[in-house]
């Protein structure tokens, strides 16, 4: 006889063989449990453990989680619970598991049963995952029937979110609804001990998605499958660009190594400077081109397969028009199985190809094979299509590594959240109703919540043309019908000429709804309290540097440093206000900026200075430099601003690093490349009241390049400067307020030589520091806190 645990303070008692039991025996269990358990083999993994425990009953999906109904002894229950908890499949997490006991209910064996839809009920749903190790091995098994198939898959890899159409996850509610199993299929499918079982996406050559190539312009088949993978693959040898469709849309793919074709494609992208991502084979390829520390390998090499921002080698192979003036590459490996049939080493294949997304620069990413067709056909050559449809566009997504210093461990830092990543929910300290949060102008997401989640959206882009902004409706419409959201609130920027602030506005009004504005940079701090999950009423010193923000008094702010908790800031300091001369015009030209700051601080406009040297080659330079004279007298046309991020582009642009600019924050990202980590001096910043001013540092930078000081030396004293002068801030706020937490937050931050620095600096002076993790530091994150802040808002009104 088999020998149990009885009940608490009871004898344990001998337990009848399962073949001869009775009812008396048995007890019921049911049990329901959220997060994210759909998509990711969790039905077959109850299953087994069902058998393991000799249990009878049930488990199904419904559209608020998974349930459970169990038969079996008391013990056997309790193991299973255990279990559920301790020895999850790879891609699931429970958020909340309730289990009530009850007689049994005398079921004879124990099966998987039809997913129920639940009224307005929601369930997390999984993000898109990597080939896993399995489905790799097949793929290249010549005996396995998959051998070589594009499109192989399991539950526990493969698309999820980018397929997905409307929740419970079952097949007919994707995008592979179309695509019927065939026999061999069907029956991995039904069976609850097959790694298919129940996986959605699951397919074969016989039965699934297809691929094939086009000729741009021609739009006839000209092969298909492994000849069209194997054209494919000679068409990039030969130096073509070649669009190809991917998980959650098209990339443009060609030679990394061959610099003619990297020139080629910026040329018909319109994409001058900005960098562009690669992939390679795998990590030994990565390391062969970049440096590679542990941090580094295991988020390349994670299911989420991020590009992440590497230190370039100076052997490296890939073109340096890849990413001129960086020092860093964004590199990603194979995460779909095409993508390793394309990337497969072979004697002259270049081992590295650039996959940029597939657009017009600043359009959202295509992801329809028609819209290819009409918006790809003058960027590429040749286009590898396949009829998988896509529900959802996702980017990939950008992380970079913030190295280690002790006592402080090395860490993910999101630059761009998206595929491998999204949908994934945060969760709140608190019930939140369910609302929107619009989000910013650039690096757009928006946000959605309901009881204690928060959804915030995939990469959306720059709101600055309609095309985006239609990709943003289908998105929040998609996410709302996933989620079962129906806002009762809308959350906005103040600025009332961001798509995102008109849009939340436009659509408030339509439906009735009552809005909440949330200042620009209130929401970055409130982002990252609410990543890290920080309660409500505990104000903690939000230093929020960036680019531009709308300030309160019609100001661009950008370097705060403010008194926040969720409910409310107070701007305790800020960077002096400096003229913007041009406007957005100083934005693009940062020569501008420079020069505009030098007037500032009483400095004359040398002509031997790199902005002056620029602004006399322009063709009517005199011209220009006598209309910034008058914009800066009179005040027109040359708006104040706190801008950190404007500061950093008026240092460049002073020490010759860059007067003009293609893209957003290339003067900072290029002078924080030229930074000598060994040099410890800095500049003085001037304290008056609440304005902390940069004149005297860029009266001592010009100082120092009249001198004939080393570039590098200059970009790593202005570096620690601002660091200094951040810590110096939080110290002063930490006497006068009497708080120890600091939040970073604002693209800046992005700066990871300017956050390294500044986190030692705040450690030593024993502040908790919160930085973002998950969630970008730049306007990515932005709708978060705005969420946040409204919620609260409404919570204590």
């Amino acid at each position: 006889m088999e020998v149990e645990g009885g009940e608490a303070g009871k004898t344990p008692r001998a337990r009848r063989p399962d073949h001869v039991r009775k009812m008396s025996d048995l007890s019921g269990a049911r049990i329901h449990i959220t997060g994210v358990v759909q998509g990711v083999g969790f039905r077959p993994f109850v299953y087994g453990l069902a058998q393991r425990l000799q249990l009878t009953g049930w488990v199904r999906n419904t559209s608020a989680g998974v349930d459970i109904e169990a038969d079996g002894g008391t013990g056997a229950l309790h193991a299973l619970t255990r279990a559920l908890r301790e020895e999850l499949p790879p891609l699931a997490r429970i958020e909340e598991m309730v289990v009530s006991y009850q007689p049994a209910n005398g079921f004879t064996r124990f099966e998987i049963v039809h997913s129920q839809p639940v009224a307005g009920a929601f369930q997390p749903v999984a993000a898109d995952v990597a080939i896993c190790a399995d489905c790799l091995r097949e793929l290249f098994d010549p005996q396995d029937r998959r051998y070589r198939y594009p499109f192989i898959n399991c539950t526990n890899c493969g698309p999820r979110f980018t397929i997905i159409q409307r929740m419970p996850y079952d097949r007919g509610q994707t995008t592979m609804g179309s695509f019927a199993m065939c026999a061999a299929c069907a029956a991995e499918y039904e069976n609850p001990l097959d790694r298919r079982f129940h996986a959605q996406p699951t397919a074969c050559a016989v039965c699934g998605p297809q691929v094939w190539m086009e000729m741009s312009g021609e739009w006839s088949v000209v092969s298909e499958g492994e000849g069209a993978v194997q054209e494919a693959r000679a068409r990039l040898q030969a130096g073509e660009i070649v669009a190809i469709k991917g998980l959650g849309g098209f990339h443009l793919a060609c030679d990394a190594t061959n610099e003619a074709t990297v020139a080629e494609l910026r040329r018909r992208k319109g994409r001058q400077d900005k960098p562009l991502a690669v992939m390679v084979g795998d990590a030994a390829a990565a390391a062969r081109q970049c440096v590679l520390d542990e941090a580094g390998q295991a988020l390349l090499t994670g299911r989420e397969r991020p590009i992440v921002l590497l230190r370039r080698r100076a052997e490296s192979t890939i073109a340096p028009g890849v990413a001129p003036g960086q020092h860093d590459l964004g590199v990603m490996l194979p995460y779909t199985p095409l993508h390793h049939l394309l990337l497969a080493a072979a004697p002259g294949f270049p081992e590295a190809l650039v996959m940029t997304s597939g657009n017009l620069s600043e359009e959202p990413i295509v992801s329809d094979n028609e819209e290819a067709r009409q918006r790809l056909a003058g960027l590429a050559d040749a286009f590898l299509l396949h009829d998988r449809p896509i529900e959802a566009r996702c980017d990939d997504s950008v992380v970079r590594v913030v190295p280690a210093f002790p006592p402080t461990p090395s860490r993910r830092l999101s630059i761009r959240r998206a595929r491998g990543y999204a949908p994934e929910p945060r969760r709140l300290p608190w019930a939140v109703p369910q609302l929107l949060a619009a989000g910013a102008e650039l690096k757009n997401t928006f946000c959605l919540t309901r009881d204690q989640y928060a959804f915030l959206s995939h990469h959306i882009g720059d709101m600055e043309n309609y095309e985006t902004l239609q990709a943003y409706e289908r998105a929040a419409a998609h996410y709302e019908r996933l989620f079962q959201i129906k806002p009762q609130l809308v959350a906005h920027d103040l600025h009332p000429d961001y798509l995102a602030t008109r849009y939340a506005l436009a659509r408030a009004e339509a439906e009735g709804l009552p809005t909440v504005g949330v200042q620009h940079h209130h929401a970055h701090i409130a982002a990252v309290m609410a990543e890290h999950g920080l309660p409500g009423d505990r104000p903690v010193i939000g230093v929020a540097f960036d680019g531009t923000g709308y300030g309160e008094d019609g100001a661009v702010w950008g370097g705060e440093f403010l008194i926040a908790d969720y409910g409310g800031y107070e701007r305790a300091a800020h960077l002096a206000y400096a003229p913007l001369p041009g406007g957005e015009k100083a934005i693009r030209e940062p020569w501008r900026m420079a020069l505009g700051w030098l007037a500032q601080a009483g400095v004359p406009w040398d002509e031997a200075l790199p902005p002056m040297q620029h602004a006399l080659r322009l063709e009517h330079g005199e011209t220009a430099l006598a209309a910034l004279r008058r914009q800066l007298a009179s005040g027109l046309n040359a708006p104040p601003t706190s801008s950190m991020g404007r500061l950093f582009d008026a240092a460049a642009a002073l020490i010759g690093v860059r007067q003009v600019v293609s893209y957003e924050a290339q003067a900072a990202i290029e002078l924080e490349a030229l930074v000598d980590a060994t040099v410890e001096e800095r500049y003085p910043f001037a304290w008056a009241g609440e304005t902390i001013d940069a004149a005297p540092a860029l009266a001592a930078l010009a100082r120092d390049w009249r001198q004939g000081a080393p570039v590098a030396a200059m970009a790593a004293r202005f570096h620690n400067s601002v660091a200094a002068l951040t810590a110096a801030a939080c110290r002063q706020l930490r006497q006068q307020h009497h708080i120890q937490e600091v939040a970073l937050s604002g693209g800046v931050w992005q700066n990871v030589t300017l956050l390294r620095r500044t986190m030692r600096e705040l450690a030593a002076d024993g502040f908790v520091v919160y930085v973002h993790e998950a969630i970008p530091t730049n306007d990515g994150g932005l709708a978060l806190g705005q969420a946040a802040v409204a919620a609260w808002r409404r919570r204590t009104s």
